[in-house]
């Protein structure tokens, strides 16, 4: 089996909960299987959530965030873990896209002779792999049934979008699980992590 170099982000900002318990079984097996793996929990990041001004100005980027983008580049494999929290991933999360997802650092416009814009775009992370883990307190097939897909801003509009080829597992309902069903998914994650997938 190949070792890759895996980047790991809990998107839940209090790594107390199930989602914590998904990183720490996913890292702990990834590490086990002698991959690399590196870990940022995003409530212990220190970063402006914010984009103050749109994409009109550059906002420069705090320590944590060039350190996210450095390891995102350096990384073979992303892994995300977050909670679906009003059919979207949290604000913080989102806000760290939105800070550090910029043109040069994870995709680029193709520009004409010119220097204007095209609609086209490099995706600067073409090669990349990356795993989606979610979880709702709702069960997933009713979500995907009334909101519609509450993973393609993740998936598509954003890693997608850099290149990253994605798959998601999605666990649900996540609030008061019997420990027979906890056991079982968090299998699944030690089975994905031991593989570096």
């Amino acid at each position: 089996m190949q070792k890759r170099k895996i980047f790991m982000l809990l998107g839940h900002p209090d790594k107390s909960g199930f989602c914590g318990e998904i990183a720490d079984a996913y890292e702990e097996a990834a590490r086990s299987a002698g991959h690399d793996v590196t870990r940022m929990n995003i409530g212990e990041m220190q970063f402006d959530p914010i984009l103050w001004r749109g994409y009109r100005e550059r906002q420069e980027c705090e320590p944590d965030l060039l350190r996210f983008q450095e390891l995102i580049m350096n990384s073979d494999h992303f892994v995300v873990i977050y909670p679906v929290w009003w059919v979207s991933m949290p604000a913080i999360l989102k806000g760290l896209f939105d800070r550090a997802w910029l043109p040069g650092s994870a995709f680029r416009y193709i520009k004409t002779k010119a220097g204007n814009r095209t609609i086209f775009w490099h995706r600067l992370f073409r090669g990349k792999t990356a795993r989606i883990f979610m979880t709702s307190g709702t069960h997933p097939l009713l979500v995907r049934f009334l909101p519609g897909n509450v993973n393609a801003q993740l998936r598509w509009g954003i890693l997608w979008f850099a290149g990253f080829s994605v798959r998601t597992d999605w666990f649900g309902p996540a609030e008061n699980i019997p420990e027979h069903r906890k056991a079982r998914w968090l299998e699944r994650v030690r089975k994905l992590g031991l593989k570096g997938r």
